[in-house]
């Protein structure tokens, strides 16, 4: 059969893929409309374009479609203004994969800043959330949120002011949290119920503590492990706790650099850690009781390598610090262990260059209450090198998204 040239042309529109499409969105009247109708209209491809300016907007915004990019001018130049938010929610959900955030910011949210959920494979790059009021316990829970997910990259961000965790990432894996700025939250960073994760060169400051990495009961998704926390600078976490009550992080002391809790298989190496006047490095078992029986309280295999510390805790935030800085000549060794091991497990490997001391607590759920602690040196083994994490980090893909 002969065909014709419209015939031609036909099949072949039909045989290719669509074409991508650039849904460019301006501030101004009907911003939000506009915005969330690009959202929802872009197809697997598309990019949706912020231009620089002011978009004032009264509800969060949602994006539920695969392979989308939403772009900005600069996490300076386009700001999505939710002060005038009228309800609770985050002011931006993803809920589908393989979606780029880039170039924007978002400020004073009612809720969370940008929360994905179940969506793999995400990427944020140069995404700014501010509350702009500074540290309140009004303020919304995360900045950055991705939950459920597998791969996911966040780099070159800037959050500041959340009432829990500046970049949050919760039961997932395959991650890497690099080169972001997390100043004046509860938590800077947090890597909560989640394996394979690579935390690096991020700047994390004035936060009440710098860098968590938390295992929880009773979540859908436990067993957080193989996580590398190197080459950060965290430094001057001396805000004090402004988390609602009853959040977890409202336990958090301030002045806490890296806490480790209840975790498998954590590496910290490398890192500058000063200034951090409660514990530079603190390792302890989940400290409350709990119904859970698959939970497992205690910390496993952590490795606290060679690191730049200062004096350690110079103003810890224990009841009868004096007594406990007097005992140790003023300042508190830079790591601070619980005293906690699963039997049968090492929870703690120190490289001698670095001080510690024990609460030598005598069972989980104690707490930390000064009553029932009995300080002491820290005697545990140092690395010998047989304790090698691999697989961590978000995949190579997700590098290759990464904008110049």
């Amino acid at each position: 059969m002969r065909m014709t040239p419209i015939a031609i042309l036909a099949l072949a529109t039909a045989a290719a893929p669509a074409l991508a499409a650039t849904h460019t969105i301006a501030p101004g009247d009907g911003a939000q409309e506009r915005l969330q109708e690009a959202l929802i209209t872009a197809q697997p491809g598309d990019e949706v374009v912020l231009g620089a300016g002011r978009f004032a907007l009264e509800d969060g915004l949602s994006l539920d479609v695969d392979n989308v990019t939403v772009r900005g001018a600069g996490m300076n130049a386009t700001v999505l203004d939710f002060t005038s938010q009228k309800g609770s929610g985050e002011g931006l959900l993803v809920t589908s994969d393989k979606v780029t955030l880039r170039d924007f910011a978002v400020e004073n949210p009612k809720g969370d800043g940008i929360k994905s959920k179940g969506a793999d494979d995400i990427v944020y790059q140069r995404v700014r959330v501010t509350w702009t009021g500074g540290p309140k316990e009004t303020n919304g829970a995360y900045g950055l949120y991705p939950v459920e997910s597998t791969g996911v990259l966040i780099a070159e961000c800037e959050v500041s002011g959340a009432s829990d965790a500046g970049i949050y990432v919760g039961q997932s894996k395959a991650i890497t949290v690099r080169g972001n700025v997390a100043r004046f939250n509860v938590a800077g960073i947090e890597i909560e119920n989640s394996r394979d994760a690579l935390v690096e060169a991020n700047y994390v400051t004035g936060n009440t503590g710098g860098i968590l990495v938390f295992d929880l009961p009773s979540l859908p998704v436990m067993g957080g492990g193989n996580t590398v926390v190197r080459d950060n600078l965290v430094a001057g976490n001396t805000t004090a706790n402004f988390a609602p009550k009853g959040n977890i992080v409202a336990g958090v002391r301030r002045g806490t650099g890296v806490m480790v809790m209840a975790n498998d298989g954590v590496l910290i190496e490398g890192n500058t850690i000063l200034d951090n006047p409660t514990a530079p490095v603190m390792v302890v078992a989940y400290p409350m009781p709990f119904t859970d029986t698959t939970y497992n309280p205690y910390p496993r295999n952590v490795t606290v390598g060679v690191n730049r510390v200062d004096a350690g805790g110079t103003d810890p935030q224990f009841e009868g610090k004096e007594q406990l800085l007097a005992a140790f000549g003023g300042a508190l060794p830079p790591v601070l262990w619980d005293g906690l091991a699963q039997p049968g497990t090492t929870a703690l490997r120190v490289d001698p260059s670095i001080k510690g001391w024990t609460l030598g607590l005598s069972g989980q759920g104690q707490g930390l209450d000064v009553t029932n602690i009995k300080p002491g040196p820290l005697q545990v083994s140092a690395p010998d090198g047989a304790q090698v994490l691999t697989g961590y980090g978000a995949p190579a893909s997700l590098e290759a998204r990464l904008a110049t």
